[in-house]
């Protein structure tokens, strides 16, 4: 038994503790510094001695000759995630390091045996100065003289062996680069006969100035193609309108000109038109068989076949094919001239024609060949290029590396010598257990006053000891956003307080469920219909618990209303994200319809909200109208819950509960005190109220000495959850035996 008190008051205390951490961990920070400055007059055996070490990103020399610069460079391998300077502190605690001071010193302990390196880490300190870039390095001895001479010594051999290992890297770069080299030139030497080799091939000289060459050239091709072309139609243009006009070709146009200008066609010709005009004559006066008229036809017949044959020795065809009229005038002959040097200038202008177009399709196909070309000579000559760079940039890092080999690189320097300390260094170890100790006393003492003088309600016992109803139900909080959800009335995510909706397999959830329940068993002598929630003080969560209990309720196929009593802020319709324009004042009065102004948010669950705040609401609360209303509700559905105002800001909670089944109290630990709780339960208890229970909202469970949360149901006997609610921190429940037909297995969180 003894062994449970003292588990249970360590329990205590140790929830004082939780809640009472920042105001305990103020004071023992306070104590704790305060003690430290008093206990800082001890009085100390050992001598510390202290030297500095500046550390540069780059080396100076390096910076200004621009050779080996990042042999010496300061940067992290892990970025964002580590400090260059703890590198090198650990490199200064490094045994090659430790080892050489020891030895060069000929450090030796107490027993006057040789130093050990753990020994001499213990009195080491390297640390690096906030906002710097410096490392100091401390050592702790009783002989001030040799802590200098080893803080002296270390950083020493640590310069040393830091320059030696950037002359090693630029001595094993140097190597490197020298075997690279032959393969480097090698391989320019390789590109640069694939390149002279393709241009030979080829016959490039400069393929951008022949492409552009190219293009221009049957730009100037087609121009030239166009104009004859032009010329060709203007020319056929012209000879087709001489042709019409002589009727004949050029061929046969010079023929008949050459006839026209023969003498002796024209001679036989000029006899022939005389004799045929003396024919003619003749006849007119002698008849055909006249001697005469036949002499005159036989010469005119002797001089056709002359003419004939005249004719064909000029024109060299036979004088069927040419036209009769051999007598040409002059604008026949300039006509067919004209005809015959279009003719001649048709055949020159075809034949340009043919060679412009040869000459164009010629280029079009070496054009056509100059993209690959192209192609080939630019991947040679990256492939040059590339080699050349890296073989360049060879060279010219061999150069560096041969300069930075001699070069005493380095990204440290000595900037502070370690001198012989005057006074000795402090012992902090007894002074800050000291002070540890006082800031725990004091932390203790502050976290037991706060809570003795503290009037708040913290957890379940503190509730049911100050009001003493029964607890029907405990709503927990379990994160930060939920105690936002649930803690103000007025939030601009107010729809996201109907956890029931928001999360339905939530713990939150189970326990709106678990308090539907055990409502149905609270009364056996009246059906209980109508529900008042209210609470001692405003943001208890009053609100909330009515909608989600209405919203469990309703999941069960029971048809509930839910309204919004509170007629001086009225939190509902923003919950439910409804209109406030006509409500229940507006119903009050008769300015609205009762069935018009509810509105259905869901299966089975209507809202009334509250509509415009009146100037007097309690009056309104307390019309008969109101009593009207109530009844009516209590006819039409299963369950009507109220949303009732506080009970310490108004009277509006204690005249709905006259008119109601009962009551249901809202108390959230953290929120409402002591000294309000008492007042809240006096306006019961004066007014009369049929208090059905309470709801604790909003439970801290690591407030709570022991805690529960409810999971899947099982059959149990009605005992057994009597037991459990009481264990749980429920209180009684009144003896019903429906309550043997729910349960819920319990889990300590």
């Amino acid at each position: 038994m003894e062994s449970q008190e003292s588990f249970v008051s360590f329990e205590t205390y140790w929830q004082i503790l939780q809640r009472r951490w920042l105001s305990a961990l103020a004071m023992f920070t306070f104590v704790y510094i305060s003690s430290l400055l008093v206990f800082s007059t001890i009085r100390k055996t050992d001598y510390e001695a202290s030297g500095k070490l500046l550390f540069q990103r780059t080396n100076t020399v390096s910076a200004l000759t621009g050779v080996g610069t990042e042999l010496g460079k300061l940067e992290p391998v892990v970025q964002d995630r580590s400090n260059p300077l703890n590198t090198e502190s650990e490199v200064i605690r490094s045994v090659p390091v430790v080892q050489n001071t020891i030895e060069r010193l000929d450090l030796q302990d107490n027993k006057g045996g040789t130093l050990r390196f753990k020994d001499f880490l213990k009195r080491l300190t390297v640390k690096e100065l906030k906002g710097s870039d410096v490392l100091q390095v401390s050592y702790k001895d009783r002989n001030p003289q040799i802590a200098a001479e080893v803080v002296n010594t270390l950083m020493q051999i640590y310069l040393e062996r830091n320059v030696n290992s950037h002359r090693l890297a630029a001595q094993s770069a140097r190597k490197f680069i020298e075997e690279q080299l032959p393969t480097a030139e090698s391989v320019v030497r390789n590109a640069e006969v694939k390149l002279r080799q393709f241009k030979e091939k080829n016959q490039v000289i400069a393929l951008p100035i022949e492409a552009n060459q190219g293009v221009e050239m049957i730009a100037n091709l087609q121009r030239q193609i166009g104009e004859v072309q032009g010329r060709i139609a203007d020319v056929q243009a012209q000879s087709q309108v001489i042709r019409n006009q002589l009727r004949m070709n050029a061929q046969q146009g010079v023929m008949m000109t050459s006839l026209s200008q023969s003498r002796g066609v024209q001679d036989v010709l000029t006899q022939v038109q005389q004799l045929e005009t003396q024919l003619v004559t003749r006849r007119s006066v002698l008849q055909d068989n006249h001697p005469e008229i036949i002499r005159l036809q036989n010469n005119l017949t002797a001089l056709r076949g002359i003419l004939q044959s005249r004719i064909q020795q000029v024109a060299g065809t036979s004088p069927t094919q040419v036209n009769q009229n051999l007598q040409n005038g002059e604008l026949q002959q300039q006509l067919t001239s004209r005809l015959v040097e279009l003719e001649s200038t048709y055949q020159g202008l075809s034949s340009q024609l043919s060679t412009l177009s040869n000459l164009q399709v010629n280029y079009r196909q070496k054009l056509n060949r100059l993209p690959k070309l192209e192609q080939q000579q630019r991947e040679l000559e990256r492939q040059q290029q590339a080699a050349q760079s890296t073989y360049s940039l060879l060279l010219q890092k061999l150069q560096e590396s041969r300069i930075a080999e001699n070069q005493n690189l380095g990204n440290a320097r000595q900037i502070s010598q370690a001198l012989v300390p005057d006074e000795p260094a402090s012992s902090p170890m007894l002074s800050y257990m000291s002070a540890g100790l006082l800031g725990i006393l004091a932390a203790l003492a502050t976290s037991y006053i706060l809570e003795i003088t503290d009037k708040s309600v913290r957890n379940i016992d503190d509730i049911r000891e100050l009001f003493g109803f029964t607890i029907l139900g405990v709503i927990p909080c379990f994160s930060k956003e939920q105690k936002l959800i649930f803690g103000r009335e007025e939030s601009q995510f107010a729809h996201q307080r109907l956890i029931v909706n928001y999360a339905p397999g939530s713990l939150i959830s189970e326990a709106y469920r678990m308090l539907r329940a055990n409502l149905t068993f609270v009364s056996t002598d009246k059906e209980l219909k109508t529900i008042v929630v209210t609470s001692s003080v405003p943001q208890e969560g009053k609100s909330t618990v009515s909608a989600n209990l209405a919203l469990v309720m309703a999941r069960m196929g029971r048809k509930v209303l839910l309204v919004d009593g509170d007629l001086r802020r009225p939190v509902q319709h923003h919950i439910w994200e409804l209109s406030n324009s006509e409500g229940l004042s507006h119903v009050i009065v008769g300015q609205s319809n009762v069935r018009t102004t509810i509105a259905k948010v869901s299966d089975n669950l209507d809202v009334l909200t509250a509509g415009v705040v009146p100037p007097s609401p309690a009056s309104l609360l307390d019309s008969k109208r109101m009593a009207t209303l109530i009844h009516d509700f209590a006819i039409d559905y299963d369950f009507v819950i109220i949303d009732a105002p506080a009970l310490t800001v108004a009277a509006d909670a204690a005249i709905l509960g006259q008119v109601a089944d009962g009551m249901l109290l809202v108390v959230r630990p953290g929120v409402v005190n002591s000294v309000d709780a008492t007042i809240a339960g006096e306006i019961l208890q004066q007014s009369g109220q049929n208090v059905l229970g309470q709801v604790v909202n909003g439970l801290i469970t690591q407030n709570e000495p022991r805690h529960y949360y409810y999971t899947e149901e099982e059959s149990a006997p009605e005992t057994s959850l009597q037991k459990e609610m009481v264990g749980s921190g429920f209180g009684d429940f009144p003896n019903n035996s429906k309550v043997s037909k729910v349960s819920r297995e319990r889990r300590r969180i």
